[in-house]
């Protein structure tokens, strides 16, 4: 170990602390304030021990952990874009490659190197870590609505289409909470947490 390594290191370890500062558009369960990324990506990782029995075969936990907890490290430049803002996801995949390759880049080579490529693994969802990550990143913010007597779904006026379009990828990254999670969307729409507006049909 050489004195610039760990001077890069702990460089990164000061500058990562601004993820505290970036809030999410979820609520707290007590429906205190928002809850910022850094609570996030804590709040996942947890999660991916707690529910690791229900992870698909292949899946591997720690690597799952790691993805979790630096998922949304690009948020600190790029900022946190809510999942159902249309116009504001036309540009965050560009925002976020910019702020991993300055976030990242802070880091000794290799370690730049593994993180950053743990980011874009959970980004593309294509092995079955990534997946199993991407869905617990779907489902806690569910959990959060439902405990906030809809939340965020109410100040925007999200209805169950919406919702189970950014749920999907819990269908296929874990597929033993899927039942929960649409037992859970139809509970949380009984009870008038989320809307349910049927497709209109055409006017005749």
């Amino acid at each position: 170990m050489t004195i610039s390594r760990l001077t890069q290191q702990i460089q990164f370890i000061i500058e990562i602390d601004k993820l505290k500062q970036v809030l999410r558009q979820t609520l707290l369960t007590d429906h205190s304030r928002q809850e910022n990324s850094a609570e996030h990506s804590w709040h996942l990782a947890i999660m991916a021990v707690v529910l690791s029995e229900y992870a698909p075969q292949g899946v591997d936990l720690s690597r799952a952990i790691k993805m979790l907890i630096i998922h949304d490290l690009v948020e600190i430049d790029a900022g946190d874009t809510f999942c159902y803002d249309v116009q504001g996801n036309e540009s965050k995949a560009a925002k976020e490659a910019q702020a991993a390759l300055r976030l990242f880049g802070l880091l000794p080579a290799d370690q730049a190197s593994e993180l950053r490529s743990l980011w874009e693994e959970f980004e593309v969802r294509e092995t079955p870590t990534a997946k199993f990550s991407a869905a617990l990143d779907r489902i806690q913010p569910l959990l959060h609505n439902q405990q906030t007597e809809g939340g965020t779904w109410r100040i925007h006026g999200i209805t169950r289409d919406q919702v189970m379009k950014r749920v999907a990828p819990v269908e296929t990254g874990a597929p033993e909470l899927w039942f929960f999670v649409q037992q859970l969307i139809e509970d949380s729409i009984a009870a008038g947490y989320l809307k349910d507006v049927p497709a209109t049909a055409p006017a005749k």
